[in-house]
Parts: structure tokens; C-alpha cells; sequence
């Protein structure tokens, strides 16, 4: 089922169509809780097409996909994972406000190495790989595994890349600040 495309409103479309709409709905509902604002969102395309787009572009995307069982596994696995991490911090972003949580998590990075930090980020999402890659060598011909696999190392892959942009970005801006504040 998972290599081919499936008919419309076959059984199979409807479950990978639930699939999608549980996950994405996961994501959204752990962001907004996080960040009802977007100013905690690291996705900068989710961020720019903000809640009001943002919705229909994803039911969108989950109409279409539920055609093709493989990604919809695939994308509906990284995106619980994505919910999970939004959830555990969505707490502490709520009770100090985004933007306190925010300025609070800049000055802890700020106060690290940026070595550590890197080391620590792929030591995190390394290890979260080498769990879907493990899933999708060991799965064989069984292809909704290989796509839960997949979907496991496109999330460490997402943590990895939207983890170092923003850490990027915030060291960019510390040296135009530092810059600025020379020139004066």
C-alpha cells in the first residue's frame, strides 16, 4: 500500500488523510500553545505564512498527500515528533510570555559556548537519527516502518537545521549590535 498512490475516498486515503490531520493538528495545536503569536515559530516559512494561511496551506497539503501513503507516514511521524518538542517547553514559554521566554533562552545561549551548544545539538539529533536510521535498515520490505524511520530522521534533520539557523541568526545579529556599538 505505502509504495503507490491510493484512490480517493478509498479506505486507504481516509486513514492517511486522519494520519495527516492528527499530526499536523498536533503541531499546530502544540505551536499555538507555545507561541499563539509566532514569536517563538523557528520555521520561517511557517512564521511569514502565519496562522491565517498557514491552516489552509496545511489542509491543503494533507488532502494531497493522503494520495501517497508514504510521505503522509513520513510526515505525519515528523510532525507528532515536532508536537512532542513544542509540548515540553510550551509551559515555561506560556508563564514567562514569548517574548521573556525568548530574550531568557538568547541569554542562556549567549552565555554558552557556541561550540557546546553545537555539540550538544548534534549529539541530540545524531542520536535521535541513528534511531530512524536504525528503523529504516532493520525494517526490510515493510515500507510504513521505513517511512516512520524516515520521518524520525527528517525530524532530527528539522531540529538540526531550524536549530542552527536561529543560533546563527542570533549570533549575526549579536555582531552588527557589537558593531554598532563600536562605532558610536
Amino acid at each position: 500500500m505505502t509504495d503507490e498512490l491510493v484512490s480517493f475516498a478509498s479506505r486507504d486515503y481516509w486513514l492517511m488523510l486522519a494520519l495527516l490531520l492528527v499530526g499536523r493538528g498536533a503541531d499546530f495545536l502544540s505551536t499555538w500553545i507555545a507561541t499563539p503569536n509566532m514569536v517563538l515559530e523557528g520555521n520561517p516559512i511557517a512564521k511569514k505564512l502565519g496562522w491565517r494561511w498557514g491552516i489552509p496551506m496545511n489542509l491543503a497539503l494533507c488532502a494531497g498527500l493522503a494520495f501517497w501513503p508514504l510521505p503522509a507516514i513520513v510526515l505525519t511521524t515528523t510532525s507528532v515528533l515536532v508536537a512532542a518538542r513544542n509540548f515540553q517547553s510550551a509551559w515555561l514559554m506560556r508563564s514567562l510570555g514569548e517574548h521573556s521566554y525568548r530574550e531568557w533562552h538568547v541569554e542562556r545561549v549567549r552565555e554558552t559556548r557556541v561550540s557546546l551548544y553545537v555539540f550538544c545539538l548534534l549529539g541530540q539529533t545524531a542520536l535521535t537519527a541513528s534511531v530512524g536510521g536504525a528503523i529504516v535498515y532493520f525494517s526490510a520490505d515493510l515500507l510504513a516502518l521505513q517511512a516512520v524511520g524516515i520521518g524520525i530522521v527528517a525530524y532530527a534533520a528539522a531540529v538540526t537545521f531550524f536549530s542552527m539557523l536561529s543560533v546563527w541568526r542570533m549570533r549575526r545579529a549579536n555582531r552588527y549590535t557589537a558593531k554598532d556599538i563600536q562605532d558610536i
